[in-house]
């Protein structure tokens, strides 16, 4: 089963196993990957079994199933079957004292992170969060997701979970591009606007993605794009579903050459029909949109709308994943030699 006879959507499970609707829904649209919540996690050994079903029904076994592991508030695995990590606001509190402390203390917490994950065969985490806070940021992000509110420092974080994650063997997401951290609302519940100059969203905003963008793990990074109404960029349309920013911005100025996936099509902050926005985030050059939380009827529909994958997104997954298991391979190495 090639990457581009897959569904370009990410889906979730109702429970801690497949139904057999669920089954019949996955073998017959075969959607190219999975995303994992804490209802879908009890432990080890059923979640190992709960992903390998899910690989199974779309024929890869080494197809995305995604987690959001952030450490802190947001993360789905739970003691005390599975150890809980600092949130990203630890790591920037450390920083005032030693940058290169943070850093080190960064990445070897998402190493372990990455351990934990891929022992369940999960291969991606929807981590880091690399949003700038502002002043009035609404503190469903800016409480303890997010770094700090230097640029500079959010990157160099950003960066050292990324090389956690990926010396771990696991995919990082970069979230949430071009910048969540203008938010006034939460865009699960409403969708927020942006209201600043483009010259000020590339001075601050943009500034850690084009960081990693412009790294050595270029090619070995996703990335989620945001909810959110930038008016100087698209005043009509929010980045999700803005083929404008995704051209002009994500890819040009920002330089991400990674994958592309839009966040949760069933929040709040879009509006339209089901069907609709599932098509405006793949006409706005989206690699991959996805649906969580949602009814059997929603999951149904929106799989059946989807397209496959194109060429361009199926190569930017597979580029991903050979690097994802590259740094699998090295890691192995490291820790037998070490033992």
């Amino acid at each position: 089963m090639r990457y581009s006879e897959l569904k370009a959507i990410i889906v979730d499970a109702t429970g801690t196993e497949l139904t057999r609707e669920e089954e019949d829904l996955f073998k017959s649209e075969k959607p190219a990957g999975f995303i994992l919540f804490k209802r879908n996690c009890v432990s080890k050994q059923q979640v190992k079994e709960l992903v390998a079903a899910m690989r199974a029904c779309v024929g890869r076994d080494d197809i995305p199933v995604l987690i959001d592991q952030e450490g802190g508030t947001v993360s789905r695995l739970k003691a005390p079957e599975w150890k809980e990590y600092p949130s990203a606001k630890s790591f920037g509190d450390i920083a005032k004292k030693s940058r290169t402390e943070a850093f080190m203390a960064t990445q070897l917490n998402s190493l372990h992170m990455a351990h934990d994950l891929l022992e369940m065969g999960i291969t991606v985490n929807c981590a880091p969060v690399v949003d700038v806070p502002a002043p009035d940021c609404h503190e469903f992000l800016a409480a303890s997701r997010t770094y700090s509110n230097d640029p500079e420092l959010v990157g160099y974080l950003g960066e050292a979970v990324c090389r956690g994650l990926l010396e771990g063997g696991i995919t990082p997401v970069i979230k949430h591009i071009p910048g969540h951290g203008r938010a006034k609302v939460d865009s699960h519940l409403a969708l927020p606007v942006a209201d600043v100059s483009h010259s000020d969203l590339a001075a601050t905003d943009f500034k850690p993605f084009r960081l990693l963008s412009q790294s050595d793990m270029k090619t070995a990074l996703w990335a989620m794009a945001a909810h959110v109404v930038y008016s100087a960029l698209d005043p009509d349309s929010a980045a999700s579903i803005s083929r404008r920013i995704t051209d002009v911005v994500v890819r040009g100025e920002i330089g991400f050459q990674g994958v592309l996936l839009a966040d949760d099509v069933s929040m709040k902050a879009l509006g339209g029909t089901l069907e609709s926005r599932v098509k405006a985030t793949m006409a706005a050059g989206m690699d991959l949109t996805m649906l969580c939380n949602a009814p059997f009827a929603d999951r149904t529909l929106a799989l059946s709308v989807t397209p496959k994958l194109t060429a361009a997104a199926a190569g930017r997954i597979e580029a991903a994943e050979k690097q994802r298991a590259n740094g699998r391979k090295q890691d192995e190495r490291s820790r037998t030699a070490t033992v």
